[in-house]
C-alpha cells in the first residue's frame, strides 16, 4: 500500500532526517524501496534505493539532503515491477520548476491515461502510475503548479494520497473518496503530512486531523491553505487498514486501531464458540484481535508462534516465492505452550491461503493436539484495484474454493470467517460506507 512522508520546517534545516524518522514508523507499509527529496529553497536534493530505510539512509546519506522541506516514500508495489528505477519520489523538471512526488494507491485509469499520453507523444522512464501523474502536471494547461495538480487529480480514477513538492512548498492531497489515508501533523516550527497517525508521534509531531477526502493542503511561505476539487462528503477509507495494514498504535478517521482489532477479536468470539484451550495470535497482525478474542471468550491466551523480528510481512513481498521462503524463517512455534493442546488461531485475513497453511502445519508439527483456524475479516473473495497486490482473483484462496475446501488446503481442523455485519459492528458507524471491495465485489470506482 506504500507509505509517504511530508516535512515543512521553515526555520530549520533537518527535513531529511525527520522524514527519515517518519519513514521508519511506516516501514510496515512497504518494503522493496525507499527515498527522500529534500530543498534547501533552491536546489532539490534526492536520494533512493531498494531495501529497508535503516539499510538506505545513515548518518552521512541523510547529511548530504539538506533542506528545509522534505517528502519521502516506502514502497510496496502494485503497478509497476519492483525495481529501483521505480522507486520514489520521482523528481522532473517540468514548467513549474523542479518538482517531486510520492504516490500511495493505485490508479483505475492508468492503462488509458498512458496510451493517451504516448499517442501524444510522451516518453516514460518507469511503469508506475505515479509518473503518469507527474507527465499529466507537466502538460496541464494551468498558470501555477497548484491549479496544474488540482485539474489532473479530477482525471485520475482510483485511489491516491500524494505528498508533493516543490523548492519552497509542499503539497498534500487525498482522492475524492478518502481511500487513501492521509493525515496532517503541526510541530513547533513546522508541518508534517503522513499516511499513519504512528509517524506523527515518531516525528515529535502533534496530531491535527485527517486530510479529508477531496482536499488538497498547500504549506508553504504563505502557512497553510486548504482546498478542495471534489469529494462526496462522506469518507469512503479502505477497511482492510483497520484489519491489516495500519499500525495497532494509529488513529484512522476518528478511531484507534488498536480498539477496533480488539473489537473484531470479541466479535468473533461471539460468533463462534469453540472449545479450545488456548487463543494463540498469527504475529503479528493477529495478535490484537486474539487479545480480544481472549478477552470476551475467556479462554487464555498465550504466545504459541515467536516471530523473527528481522523478517518482513510476508503478504507484501512481491513475488509468492519470496512470501513461501518468508513464512519459513519468519515464524517458530513454542512446543511446551502446544503441545497437546486444542488451540485456536487468529490470524487477520486469509488472502492467498500460503500463509496460513504453513502456519497451521507449524502449531500441528509441534504436537498441538487441533487447531482451529479463526479469521478476523469476512472471505477475502475479489482482487484490489486500489493499491493491494491482489489483481487476480485466481490468486484468492476463498475465491475459488468453498470453505470446506479452503479448510482442507489450510489444514485445520475447522475454520471459521468474520461475518461481514460483524466487520461493520466492530469498525463502527461508517463502515458500510468504507471501501469493502475486497470481501464484497462492490468497487467503489469502477473498474476499466
Amino acid at each position: 500500500m506504500c507509505g509517504v512522508i511530508g516535512v515543512f520546517l521553515p526555520g530549520q534545516m533537518d527535513a531529511a532526517r525527520l522524514t527519515f524518522l517518519g519513514l521508519y514508523a511506516l516501514q510496515h507499509r512497504g518494503q522493496e524501496s525507499c527515498g527522500i527529496v529534500t530543498s534547501d529553497g533552491s536546489r532539490l536534493s534526492a536520494y533512493k534505493d531498494m531495501g529497508l530505510v535503516a539499510e538506505i539512509f545513515d548518518d552521512e546519506r541523510l547529511a548530504r539532503l539538506p533542506g528545509r522541506i522534505g517528502i519521502g516514500h516506502v514502497r510496496y508495489s502494485t503497478t509497476g515491477e519492483s525495481s529501483v528505477i521505480n522507486a520514489q519520489p520521482l523528481l522532473v523538471r517540468s514548467r513549474y520548476g523542479l518538482v517531486a512526488l510520492a504516490h500511495n494507491g493505485n490508479l483505475v485509469n492508468a492503462r488509458s491515461l498512458s496510451a493517451e499520453l504516448q499517442a501524444s507523444g510522451a516518453i516514460f522512464q518507469t511503469t508506475t502510475d505515479t509518473e503518469i501523474i507527474l507527465t499529466l502536471i507537466g502538460r496541464a494547461d494551468a498558470p501555477n503548479l497548484e491549479q496544474a495538480v488540482v485539474s489532473v487529480c479530477r482525471e485520475l480514477k482510483g485511489a491516491f494520497a500524494l505528498t508533493i513538492m516543490t523548492a519552497d512548498r509542499l503539497i498534500g492531497i487525498r482522492d475524492p473518496l478518502g481511500i487513501r489515508p492521509l493525515v496532517l501533523g503541526k510541530l513547533a516550527d513546522g508541518f508534517v503530512l503522513a499516511s499513519e497517525s504512528c509517524a506523527l508521534s515518531t516525528m515529535g509531531a502533534e496530531f491535527v486531523r485527517d486530510v479529508l477526502p477531496g482536499e488538497m493542503l498547500v504549506i508553504g511561505p504563505d502557512g497553510l491553505n486548504s482546498y478542495y476539487y471534489g469529494g462526496h462528503g462522506a469518507e469512503s477509507l479502505c477497511i482492510f487498514e483497520y484489519v491489516y495494514f495500519a499500525r495497532p498504535d494509529s488513529i484512522l478517521s476518528g478511531r484507534s486501531v488498536y480498539q477496533t482489532r480488539l473489537a473484531i477479536g470479541a466479535q468473533l468470539a461471539r460468533e463462534y464458540q469453540i472449545t479450545a484451550d488456548l487463543v494463540v495470535p498469527a504475529p503479528d497482525s493477529g495478535v490484537v484481535a486474539a487479545l480480544g478474542f481472549a478477552k470476551e471468550s475467556g479462554i487464555p491466551f498465550d504466545l504459541g508462534l515467536i516471530k523473527n523480528r528481522y523478517v518482513g510481512r510476508t503478504f507484501i513481498q512481491p513475488a509468492q516465492s519470496m512470501r513461501d521462503l518468508g513464512v519459513k524463517i519468519k515464524l517458530n512455534p513454542v512446543g511446551p505452550v502446544l503441545a497437546g493442546k486444542k488451540v485456536i488461531l487468529i490470524d487477520d485475513s486469509v488472502v492467498r491461503g500460503t500463509t496460513s497453511a504453513k502456519t497451521v502445519r507449524l502449531l500441528r508439527e509441534a504436537g498441538a493436539a487441533e487447531v482451529h483456524l479463526v479469521v478476523a475479516s469476512p472471505p477475502y473473495i475479489r482482487p484490489c484495484y486500489y493499491g493491494i497486490d491482489t489483481s487476480s482473483t485466481e490468486q484468492l484462496i476463498a475465491a475459488n474454493n468453498s470453505l470446506a475446501a479452503v479448510q482442507e488446503k489450510i489444514g485445520a481442523d475447522s475454520l471459521s470467517y468474520l461475518s461481514l455485519e460483524g466487520l461493520h459492528k466492530a469498525v463502527g458507524s461508517g463502515a458500510n460506507r468504507m471501501c469493502r471491495a475486497c470481501f464484497t465485489g462492490e468497487y467503489l470506482v469502477p473498474i476499466q
